[in-house]
């Protein structure tokens, strides 16, 4: 239970009665509304216990209910997607952090998944554990680790309320109330109220997403012989210039089964020998197919090597087909640029494959609907925040946004929305939120681009504006080709360093450098920065990389960087009169400027030119 505050406990019992309350020596009663309701209100407690909490129904029999081994501390609430749920045991150093997990005043309380279209007043299923090596590896390696810091800096028990639930946006976390409130979300919102999803609802996913799988790594309707088939007839396919994502086709968003194919005419030098074909940077899972023969069946699109061989024998004099099987899976999937990484080769000299090449869906059976229900607005909300809803907190931890990214410039207003909305519920006031900005993800790519996770990272950065919030940036700690990066101690420990300053009032310096201003000086610019430490510098003790300097007419090209102190002179000879600067601007940026505590600069743009996600 919470220290520091009037510790909040409710119930239900019988209406009208009286209802008695002791945790340790306080002793409290209440009197049950007409429904049965009743909550009573301990003073302030110090951190400590174990304390035995007693609840009884005054006159009745048998109605008491005992607790023991309850402590007084600080309790977080951790909540978001995927990052946040993911496991200690599928962390970096697993083994390890399991076996030393020996903290018994460190507590966890995982809230069962559960989705409702009605705000619910008890969880569906979770209890209180203690932090040993048995219960520690399916919690939250972040929370875990940021608790254990706290833990250890304060001298306090911890306890985390976990409530996650991997691939879900804002919307789904935050009460219809808030949403209606909002034109970005209120239809939708208004939509859900002729949802009627039962468990039949919930069975039927299920079964649908082991067909949607049997899809993906099994292909249907024999397509495997005649599609890739030499003399198939490609005639009616579409064409398309490759490399290129699925979702920039020009098609309207699909899910499913896409063949792509090309003929390609080899040289007589490559003749009778083995080949090597690379892919490149494929997205989502994949197989490969070179004159009717398979070379590789479901590959995920996350490994980081997609180079084959083609043996002798399956090489033609002349044209060859090349197939490619690929599942459009949460509107990923097709070939990631540049052109330069996609081509055969025997060794000697490369045949580029970028160009175009033919595709077509719907060969193979559609993907069942699912229904998804914990992605629609307010019923994560209703069924694992409502619940918990007041136990008393320290404060919130926060690590969302994958889910939002092609909606970025949204997020600006959604996010607050939601910090606002759980602020004014709990009634504690502007109790910290400390979240965590997204991780550098996907491939790098080569010139400046926009990018929807780097419009998500400032809606982020935007959202400090609310009093008492905190960021931990994690631009340098990510993985290019795994969406959720395994060095969660880092994680961990950049939110408590933030809880450190801003909770517990530690001289701490708790993140990077924060741009501030800049100042054009004839062809260059000059940036300042606040939360630098004692100074500037970089990570690997290399030039400044990651900057992009741009003219009126909005073309960003790669900038070099000189530190004067605590400031960033920035520019290129190939912008003559820049206007605007940006810093690690990318999905994966290559970035590495720090402070002297060799925490990461946060991401930043000086010009407020239209994003991609502006709609």
């Amino acid at each position: 239970m919470q220290r520091g505050i009037q510790i909040p406990v409710w119930g239900n019992s019988t209406p009208g009665a009286q209802i008695i309350a002791k945790l340790g020596d306080i002793q409290t009663t209440t009197r049950a509304d007409k429904e049965g309701k009743w909550k009573v209100k301990f003073p302030v407690f110090k951190a400590g216990g174990p304390y035995e909490l007693e609840i009884a129904e005054s006159g009745k029999a048998n109605s008491k209910i005992r607790l023991n081994g309850i402590l007084i501390g600080d309790v977080w609430l951790a909540s978001g997607q995927s990052n946040m749920e993911w496991q200690i045991q599928q962390a970096n150093d697993a083994r390890m952090e399991i076996a030393n997990a020996n903290f018994p005043q460190i507590r966890f309380l995982v809230v069962e998944h559960d989705k409702q279209i009605k705000p619910q007043a008890d969880i569906h299923a979770g209890k209180w554990k203690v932090c040993d090596s048995a219960n520690v590896k399916e919690w939250s390696a972040v929370a875990y680790y940021f608790a254990r810091k706290i833990h250890v800096d304060e001298k306090v028990p911890v306890g985390i309320i976990q409530s996650t639930w991997g691939g879900t946006p804002v919307e789904a976390w935050t009460s219809r109330e808030m949403l209606l409130a909002s034109p970005i979300t209120k239809e939708k919102t208004l939509s859900n109220d002729t949802l009627r999803f039962d468990k039949n609802d919930l069975l039927t996913d299920s079964l649908n997403w082991i067909r949607i799988w049997d899809i993906v790594n099994n292909p249907q309707n024999n397509t495997v012989k005649t599609v890739t088939a030499i003399d198939y007839n490609d005639t009616g396919w579409t064409p398309v210039e490759m490399p290129k994502l699925i979702k920039n086709f020009g098609i309207d968003y699909h899910e499913g089964i896409m063949w792509l194919r090309r003929k390609i005419t080899l040289p007589d030098s490559f003749n009778q020998k083995d080949l090597t074909i690379d892919l490149g940077h494929p997205e989502s899972n994949y197989s490969l197919y070179f004159n009717g023969e398979e070379i590789c069946k479901g590959i995920w699109g996350a490994n980081t090597s997609h180079s084959y061989t083609i043996p002798a024998r399956l090489v033609q004099h002349g044209e060859n087909t090349i197939a490619v099987r690929i599942a459009v899976l949460w509107g990923g999937g097709g070939l990631n640029p540049p052109a330069e990484d996609i081509y055969i080769t025997d060794g000697a000299s490369k045949i580029s494959l970028a160009g175009k090449w033919l595709y077509k869906k719907d060969i193979e059976p559609a993907f069942p609907k699912i229904l998804n229900y914990q992605y629609y607005p307010t019923v994560l909300f209703n069924a694992m925040i409502n619940p918990v809803i007041p136990y008393g907190v320290k404060g919130f931890i926060w690590y969302q946004g994958e889910a939002n990214a092609q909606a970025a410039y949204d997020y600006r207003k959604l996010f607050p929305m939601l910090i606002t909305d759980w602020r004014q519920r709990w009634q504690q006031g502007n109790i910290p939120f400390l979240f965590v900005q997204l991780a550098n993800y996907m491939r790098t790519k080569p010139l400046p681009s926009e990018s929807e996770w780097a419009e998500l990272r400032e809606a982020q950065t935007l959202t400090l504006s609310l009093p008492n919030t905190g960021m931990a940036c994690a631009i340098d700690i990510g993985e290019a080709n795994d969406i959720h990066p395994k060095n969660k101690q880092e994680v961990g420990r950049r939110l408590a360093l933030i809880a450190n300053k801003i909770v517990y009032n530690q001289n701490v310096v708790a993140c990077g450098p924060i741009y501030k201003s800049y100042k054009k000086e004839g062809n260059r610019i000059r940036i300042t920065f606040s939360n630098i430490a004692s100074g500037l510098s970089t990570k690997d003790g290399k030039e400044v990389t990651g900057l992009a300097i741009a003219g009126q007419d909005k073309q960003f090209y790669w900038a070099k960087a000189i530190i004067e102190g605590n400031e960033l002179v920035v520019y290129s000879d190939k912008v003559a009169d820049p206007v605007a600067v940006r810093y690690a601007w990318a999905d994966n940026p290559e970035c590495n400027l720090i402070n002297s505590e060799r925490l990461p600069a946060i991401p930043f743009r000086t010009d407020e030119w239209k994003g991609i996600t502006e709609r």
